[in-house]
């Protein structure tokens, strides 16, 4: 089973634990500044900024060419990017007024890429070879739950803690 065929739009498999409740990568407006932050280290093309984006969300976040180019000619349009071809491809760049745009939410960079970084370990631990813990995985959950609901959290979290480090130990 590839990586693309998992689930959650071509995620990876429960993908939603790294992203938290949101189950989404990039909030309202946040792919603009994710690429104008890609593009303040270097130029770039499309391509490029699409691999950047999945390599460092670990493939929890697999962009694709229906949301990159059209953010990419909205930038364009107005002015925080330009392009040129080069070597057969178009490489974009910022402008000034894009470097100003992107000087002006440092928080909001921060926090993509923080999250990023959040799910680049999901991206490292979740494989083909653990797939096959999932079922398991997934029934321990649903008995953690139900056995939360009748004998009170507190023990539930100290057996799941004791389980996690016998775990970690492995």
């Amino acid at each position: 089973m590839s990586k693309q065929s998992w689930g959650l739009g071509g995620a990876y498999p429960w993908a939603a634990f790294a992203l938290g409740r949101r189950g989404r990568f990039f909030e309202s407006g946040e792919i603009r500044l994710a690429i104008l932050s890609l593009l303040s280290e270097d130029p770039k093309h499309g391509y490029q900024l699409m691999k950047e984006m999945r390599e460092r969300s670990g493939g929890v976040y697999n962009a694709s060419a229906g949301s990159v180019y059209p953010t990419l000619q909205q930038l364009e349009d107005e002015e925080l990017i330009r392009s040129k071809q080069h070597g057969g491809r178009r490489v974009y760049e910022l402008t000034k007024a894009g470097r100003k745009a992107l000087e002006s939410d440092p928080e909001g960079v921060r926090r993509i890429w923080e999250r990023a970084e959040e799910c680049e370990d999901w991206g490292q631990i979740l494989g083909p070879e653990t797939m096959m813990v999932f079922g398991p995985l997934s029934a321990v959950m649903k008995a953690s739950l139900r056995a939360a609901g009748r004998a009170g959290t507190e023990r539930v979290r100290t057996i799941l803690d004791r389980a996690r480090r016998h775990l970690e130990q492995l």
